[in-house]
């Protein structure tokens, strides 16, 4: 384990040191290492976007910050990397993304037919690499004051026991033995979290994503530069994406999961058919999105959730990084007022209003997108035509993709937007 890019202690500027249970009995503590532990106010588990995220704004807070990470940074997590208007808007302040392109073109396919690009004189959004995003996200939270350790895989976590001194802790369990405690504690530790199996988090939807990264000549990479491909897929509720980053190709698909065979099949099938089966992949990955269930609990005492372990993603697109850094930021602010609840009646309060909070904004755009998805199962070529033909159609496509408005705001404003879902919903 090691704590990243300095000492983050002296960066805080704190007289007090943090350290766990198992160094405090090294050094003459009690003898279970528990009663004369010192108490972070934050611990957040998990060091991608919503922890990075969580971490920030509770140090920010000028609160002690510690930030768990199982592996060492940077790491690879399988993602298309597209950058919306809202994951840019819930960025630190001055927070430079490292952008490996600007979009302003996208190609719409129906399973490889009907193919029409539209194209904008501004950006649509932008293109990163997670490994290099998620550092320079964990860089800023340690920045604001927050302590990250690597290589330190949590367990469990305990809120009663005898790993627990009194009722405002929360003990977070290492698999290495050590217990670290904490007065809050936020879960981000990703779509098969153990923080969101200890909160019960439920999900009702759960879709199996491949993803190539391809390595390609500059005259092919020159033809992609600044355009996507969305292919809207075979498979039900299935499409496949190219996303251009300099020499590298990040190309994959997503459908339900349930049958893996099919989904390797279209991605097979689509990289054949962009003429890129002769390029050999850096990294062929998968993974598993999953999108909460409407009653699915958010916190259990002082414990909150956000982001993947908390199910939060769109269930059309099933973008996560807005949902990651929004949920993470709100997540940290509510983790510090539960930090500084005296009982479980405040805690208790403190939870509830994170979870009216996200909600009250990203449940509400996850309400959205479920009918989406319904929609888009049944009638693919409907909405391929809608956004290829109708210049409102587009036009609102590109305000949605720079974040100046949301699905939910449209439904909510536009009765003929409305009044059009009503009637998707009733056929």
């Amino acid at each position: 384990m090691r704590l990243s890019r300095g000492d983050s202690s002296l960066r805080v500027g704190r007289e007090r040191e943090h350290v766990s249970s198992e160094y405090q009995a090294q050094d003459g503590g009690s003898a279970d290492g528990v009663e004369d532990a010192s108490v972070w106010d934050v611990v957040v588990v998990g060091a991608g976007p919503a922890g990075a995220s969580a971490a920030y704004a509770a140090a920010a807070a000028g609160r002690s910050v510690l930030l768990l990470e199982k592996a060492e940074l940077p790491r690879y997590k399988t993602c298309g990397g597209g950058i919306i208007g809202p994951s840019r808007d819930a960025l630190p302040p001055g927070f430079e993304l490292p952008l490996r392109d600007r979009v302003h073109a996208v190609t719409f396919s129906l399973n490889g037919r009907l193919t029409r690009t539209r194209r904008s004189r501004h950006m649509l959004f932008g293109l990163i690499n997670r490994p290099e995003f998620d550092a320079q996200l964990v860089d800023a939270a340690v920045a604001a004051g927050a302590e990250l350790r690597t290589g330190a895989a949590v367990s469990r976590v305990e809120q009663h026991g005898t790993s627990v001194p009194d009722r405002r802790t929360v003990a977070v369990v290492l698999n290495n033995g050590e217990t670290v405690l904490a007065r809050a504690v936020v879960g981000a530790d990703g779509s098969a979290s153990r923080i969101g199996a200890h909160v019960g988090v439920k999900m009702d939807q759960v879709d199996l994503g491949l993803e190539a990264e391809i390595p390609v000549p500059p005259e092919v990479a020159e033809d992609w530069a600044g355009r996507v491909l969305i292919d809207w897929g075979p498979l039900p509720g299935s499409y496949g994406w190219v996303f251009p980053k300099g020499e590298t190709l990040t190309v994959g698909v997503i459908s339900a999961r349930g049958d893996g065979g099919a989904t390797k099949r279209y991605l097979e099938d689509f990289i054949g058919r962009l003429g890129l089966a002769g390029f050999e992949p850096s990294i062929s990955s998968g993974h598993l999105t999953r999108c909460r269930a409407d009653d699915s609990p958010l916190s259990r005492g002082r414990v909150l959730v956000c982001g993947d372990a908390a199910g939060l993603l769109e269930p059309w697109t099933r973008e996560g990084i807005s949902f990651a850094l929004r949920s993470g930021r709100l997540a940290g602010e509510w983790a510090v007022r539960i930090s500084e609840s005296h009982d479980a009646v405040d805690a208790r309060r403190q939870a509830l209003n994170y979870a009216f909070a996200v909600k009250a904004g990203l449940g509400v755009e996850m309400g959205v997108g479920r009918r989406m998805l319904g929609i888009f199962e049944k009638r693919p070529g409907v909405l391929h035509a809608v956004l290829t033909t109708l210049p409102p159609a587009w036009n609102t496509f590109a305000r949605i993709t720079r974040g100046s408005t949301s699905l939910a705001e449209i439904v909510r404003t536009h009765p003929l937007a409305r009044r059009a879902l009503e009637s998707f919903d009733r056929s």
